[in-house]
C-alpha cells in the first residue's frame, strides 16, 4: 500500500484493520527502522510493485503477535476464565 502524507507517499504493508476508518500499517521510519503505524483508511492506495523495504516490513509483521479482538474492551471472549480464578479461596483462620 502507499500512504498519502502531507509530503511524499510512503510504502507500507497492511498489518490489521481494527475498524472501517483505521488501518495499522507496517512502514519504514528512516530514523527508527520498521514500525507499526495507525493511519486513516482514506489515505491508502494500492501499489503495483514491491518496495525496497518490504523484506524488513514483512519480518516485523511476522514477529509481531496479531491483536486479539475484544481485548481492548475488557472482554475475554468464549472459554474458561483466567488462571487466577480456577478454584475457590482457601479457608481463612481467625484470631491472627
Amino acid at each position: 500500500m502507499k500512504i498519502a502524507t502531507g509530503g511524499p507517499e510512503i510504502d507500507g504493508i497492511v498489518f490489521d484493520v481494527p475498524s472501517r476508518s483505521k488501518v495499522v500499517v507496517a512502514v519504514m521510519d528512516p530514523d527508527r527502522g520498521p514500525r507499526l503505524q495507525t493511519v486513516n483508511a482514506k489515505t491508502l492506495s494500492e501499489r503495483t510493485e514491491a518496495g525496497p523495504d518490504d523484506r524488513a516490513l514483512e519480518q516485523l509483521i511476522r514477529r509481531t503477535p496479531h491483536p486479539e479482538r475484544g481485548a481492548a474492551r475488557g472482554g475475554t471472549g468464549a472459554g474458561p476464565g483466567g488462571p487466577s480464578h480456577r478454584r475457590a479461596a482457601m479457608h481463612r483462620t481467625t484470631g491472627k
